[in-house]
């Protein structure tokens, strides 16, 4: 018998299968039920068709996927800010605008292309569902050491070294171009005067400030994810003043060159989701918390987070009746663009990959590439007569203008398969037994996923500059270190 005076065993604490299992049954209904519910008893001029119906159907299926990757017991990043954006910018969103009868952007094809847009934005969903799954039917296998000689991707100690130079160099360098600190908390407008002022932009051609704004901000967060990276799994790092110091000087650096206030609204998203996942690499709840938050501020703040894209006098604040109009009238016209690329490209044809390789090829100036296409957003956006052409193109439409239905379902099974693939890759990375602190891949996907936003939303040739940047920072990082051998971070 247990005597009186025992001290009774600790409760043990509530496992995420069993909270997971409480939360499962509220939050589909939320996302699923409730929210779509809710919306579609708004009151509004929206037609009640074809489109309406698929419009409601692709938001309960991308609600259904954002709660199966919220409730997952794996971190999967990629699958999940793509099912964030898609339940967002091509669900919630656009029915809202359905229900309403009200769109951002008008469409000026026949109501028939509006429906084929829809319907082809669940063909691109599933075809990156079947993509997943095949990819989770195929183990990984860990590099043979023997055989090729390497091992996995790490940060090397004196490269990071000279990347901290240049995120020092290149931003210092931007922040003396356009005059200052203190041009950095105004506004975007005040920001793209001081860039058209530097002179680094020529005619028609944005390389130059492409270039400029690149180096001026990507390495700086790059430099600052590998040493959040170092600190965060490295009792060692934590310990070093140097280390330490230089993690402060690349946190000032990107509160002026990557803050709020002087970037888009993607882009901070970028830089704020990318530190977070980096801070928390093995943090569930963090995981699930950003993509339910998202959601949540995606729909109630982003729409008025663009407060400092104008200066004072050119700001116009949003006035609306229902927290749903301004998911009506600003921001998300994913599904309406694409809808209006269908009947420019019923005009003209398909372009036959002719706008992707304008993107690749982003950094040939238009001097030496007279025919260089330009943005997708752009072109339909001048076809429709539209003053403000800076339109959104999702890759769902830059997909379509090339390629076609075929092309376009085969690459979301691609990529499907690869941000699958990639997820169960960073999860190992961030594992106990993984690279360890200067984990390249567990620097990378946070940023990926981060960016994501910006490369579904499009258009393409606009987010290729920072990538490619990215890219060129990765590469001078980057060490494949020996598993018997020293780790080079």
């Amino acid at each position: 018998m247990t005597s009186v005076h025992e001290a009774a065993p600790p409760a043990k604490p509530m496992s995420w299968a069993m909270l997971s299992r409480a939360l499962a049954v509220p939050l589909i209904l939320a996302l699923v039920c409730f929210l779509p519910a809710v919306i579609a008893a708004q009151p509004g001029t929206g037609v009640r068709d074809t489109a309406y119906w698929l419009q409601l159907v692709l938001t309960c299926y991308a609600g259904t996927r954002l709660a199966t990757m919220i409730l997952s017991t794996r971190r999967r990043l990629l699958q999940g800010v793509f099912w964030m954006f898609v339940y967002i910018a091509m669900g919630v969103a656009p029915f809202a605008q359905a229900v309403i009868g009200q769109t951002p952007t008008p469409v000026v094809g026949p109501r028939s292309d509006l429906v084929t847009a829809v319907a082809l934005i669940l063909v691109g969903c599933a075809a990156f569902d079947l993509g997943a799954l095949l990819a989770s039917r195929r183990p990984l296998r860990r590099r043979d050491a023997v055989r090729s000689g390497g091992g996995p991707a790490v940060a090397h100690r004196m490269r990071l070294r000279l990347l901290v130079l240049l995120a020092f160099a290149a931003s210092g360098y931007y922040i003396v171009k356009l005059g200052g600190p203190a041009v950095f908390f105004t506004s975007r407008q005040e920001i793209s005067a001081s860039v058209a002022a530097s002179g680094v932009v020529s005619g028609r051609s944005n390389v130059g400030s492409a270039f400029l704004k690149g180096f001026g901000t990507v390495p700086a967060l790059l430099a600052l994810l590998f040493f959040t990276r170092r600190l965060v799994t490295s009792r060692r790092a934590r310990r070093s003043p140097s280390t330490v110091l230089v993690w402060a000087g690349l946190t000032g650096l990107n509160a002026i060159v990557n803050n709020p206030f002087s970037n888009a609204r993607y882009w901070f998203l970028t830089v704020l989701v990318s530190l977070l996942f980096t801070a928390f690499p093995s943090s569930a709840a963090m995981y699930r918390s950003v993509l339910a938050a998202g959601v949540v501020g995606a729909l109630v703040l982003f729409p008025y987070a663009d407060r400092f894209r104008y200066d004072s006098a050119g700001y116009r604040p949003v006035e609306s009746s229902s927290v749903f109009e301004p998911l009506a009238t600003k921001d998300y016209d994913q599904t309406v663009m694409f809808a209006n690329t269908i009947t420019w490209v019923d005009t003209r044809g398909h372009t036959y990959g002719r706008q992707l390789a304008g993107s690749a090829l982003f950094f040939v100036p238009r001097s030496a590439w007279s025919g260089k296409p330009e943005d997708t957003g752009v072109r339909v956006g001048q076809w429709m007569g539209m003053s403000m052409t800076n339109l959104s193109a999702p890759l769902w439409t830059e997909l379509w203008v090339d390629f076609g239905a075929p092309g376009m379902a085969g690459a979301f099974l691609l990529i499907g398969y690869a941000a699958a693939r990639t997820d169960r890759r960073y999860a190992r990375a961030v594992s106990r037994d993984g690279p360890g602190p200067g984990s390249v891949l567990a620097v990378t996907v946070p940023l990926i996923a981060g960016y994501t936003f910006i490369l579904l939303r499009g258009p393409l040739l606009q987010a290729a500059g920072k990538p490619a940047v990215a890219a060129l920072c990765l590469l001078l990082v980057t060490s494949f270190r020996s598993r018997a051998g020293r780790r080079p971070h």
